[in-house]
């Protein structure tokens, strides 16, 4: 099994050795503890699948393990046993649990487990985390309210959900209601006593408003001049989290607007906000808050954007620059009884969805905003290119893409022509290895080509075959102009004017060009002595030197 953030694997010797290194040791069970817990094997090679036949495993060493991570530990929640593999060789499972505090080791240090490795929580870090396990707390909270005093109605909804859910195993389905309960954390483990999620989901107004911070949200309607019109709040209590979301969708009217676009000869109507993208977006500012905190969750719909700002910063670990790859469960019980209800995507996919259907529409992707103490999401109203709509449904309906591939489709159709590092940046990826599923399916199916450009790299762009048979109209654009007709524009438009700066230039002949495409032209021209410049730096003019020789 591969090493990674739910699993490692360690040679035996590790704990039989004369010096065991429990520092060691310890720093990868305080990581797991902090992160989302985890496994660790005592007794494979790094270089091994299965232990060798001879290995077998006394108890006393599971005993001896156990006891001394114990003792040099805090908040570590633990459990050892034997595993017997087929050619008879044993190894050590060491369980750790998610810990609901703060693990540290015996001295005070704090790890956490990032992909294969433990790292150290030093400063700010250490107060995010402190912030993410007080609302791990906040879930699993035992309230003064027994089950027999909830609201019944609502008892009855959510069990009936779950058990018709197609995201919930039989297994699951089968047990009790109290059973049920317990296993979505609604109720305590060893009582009939509500949690706080249990009071915020099934318990009755008078509850909710005495449990602290239960979610509650307003809604604000701006005008172009940034004054207030309307306004929608449900700060009263009255609603569970499920109904608040189903009640924003269906009260405020914003929603249900539209934009006509042509579609040859008929029109065709673009919903303003598509109803799963609003949907995700309320839900994951329900999920993934701080309940460590108080604060409302705040929809604002301006003219041209919507935002969505919940109180607290993002979970430690997951920045604006990598919330499209990164998942980290804040409130993971809150998290999976969404998912059973249907109202959150699979752990990890909601940001990809929302980037799918957004990009499908001709319209930008989300963007997040971290402060001090919030994070807000804007999306767009507007279609930004209808043609790039007319793109992607021909694509959707001739063409067999995965989720990754129409991302990456739409950002390059959005942006006509673009470098594989700019790719990289716009999908949150680490390198050219991570870009390969994304990007070269397409290239194989000849819906994007490259080609290679001095000084950019590769530079992928859609197929004109593909623009042709899809019947896109975009219109006319320089941005994929050869670096020589460049060279030669920019040479007559020296001739025509004289002596201009590289500004003016470029707004004669075509300000889609980057900028850094036409300094780069414009530097070739001086080196073969083309073109002269007066001045620096701003006042820097160009003026033709002499005509280049033709070929």
């Amino acid at each position: 099994m591969i090493e990674n953030s739910l699993y490692d694997k360690k040679s035996l010797l590790t704990i039989t050795s004369k010096k065991i290194d429990w520092k060691e040791i310890v720093k990868d069970v305080v990581g797991f503890s902090n992160a989302e817990g985890g496994i660790i094997e005592f007794g494979i090679e790094d270089d091994a699948e299965i232990p060798v036949s001879s290995q077998q495993i006394p108890d006393s060493l599971k005993t001896m393990l156990v006891n001394n991570i114990n003792g040099k530990t805090n908040g570590v929640q633990i459990s050892a046993e034997k595993k017997t593999y087929e050619n008879g060789g044993e190894t050590i499972l060491l369980h750790i649990r998610r810990s609901n505090v703060m693990a540290t080791t015996s001295d005070g240090r704090v790890y956490m487990r990032n992909g294969d490795n433990c790292e150290p929580i030093t400063g700010e870090d250490l107060h995010r985390l402190a912030e993410d396990k007080g609302c791990y707390n906040w879930e699993l909270q035992v309230s003064n309210y027994n089950i027999s005093d909830c609201d019944t109605s609502r008892l009855k909804y959510i069990l009936d959900a779950i058990r018709s859910s197609d995201r919930v195993s039989e297994f699951v389905k089968e047990k009790t209601d109290t059973e049920l309960l317990r296993y979505f954390a609604l109720l305590a483990e060893d009582n009939d006593m509500m949690t706080y999620l249990g009071v915020t989901f099934i318990g009755t107004q008078s509850q909710r408003q005495r449990i602290s911070n239960a979610p509650t949200l307003q809604c604000f309607k701006y005008d172009e001049y940034g004054e207030k019109i309307n306004k929608w709040t449900w700060d009263d209590y009255l609603s569970a989290p499920d109904e608040i979301m189903e009640q924003v969708w269906q009260t405020i009217p914003d929603w249900k607007e539209s934009q006509e676009i042509s579609d040859g000869l008929f029109r065709k109507n673009v919903m303003a906000y598509d109803k799963n993208v609003v949907r995700e977006l309320i839900c994951n500012a329900e999920v993934h808050r701080s309940y460590a905190i108080t604060g409302d969750i705040f929809i604002n719909i301006h003219p041209d954007y919507i935002e969505i700002v919940n109180p607290g910063r993002l979970p430690y670990g997951v920045t604006p620059g990598n919330i499209l790859h990164k998942s980290k469960k804040r409130n993971p019980n809150y998290a999976n009884l969404m998912r059973a209800l249907k109202y959150v995507e699979i752990e990890g996919s909601g940001y990809d969805k929302m980037y799918e259907i957004l990009l499908q529409q001709g319209k930008n992707v989300p963007k997040v905003i971290e402060g001090d103490d919030f994070v807000s999401v804007k999306v767009c109203r507007r279609i930004q290119n209808s043609k790039v709509l007319e793109l992607m449904d021909f694509v959707e309906k001739h063409y067999q893409l995965r989720q990754k591939q129409k991302i990456c489709l739409g950002l390059i159709a959005m942006h006509e022509s673009i470098t594989a590092r700019e790719l990289e940046k716009l999908l949150e990826l680490n390198n050219a290895d991570s870009l390969r599923p994304w990007l070269q399916p397409l290239v194989k199916q000849g819906l994007v080509i490259s080609r290679n450009v001095r000084s950019r790299g590769l530079e992928y762009r859609v197929n004109s075959i593909l623009l042709q048979n899809s019947e896109f109209r975009g219109t006319t654009s320089l941005k994929r102009i050869e670096d020589y007709r460049l060279k030669e524009l920019i040479i007559e438009d020296l001739k025509l004017y004289k002596e201009a700066k590289l500004a003016d230039i470029r707004e004669r002949i075509g300000p889609e060009i980057s900028e850094k495409r036409f300094k780069t032209q414009i530097l070739s021209l001086e080196e073969e002595g083309i073109i002269g410049r007066r001045g620096s730096n701003r006042w820097t003019n160009y003026y033709l030197i002499s005509t280049p020789k033709s070929k």
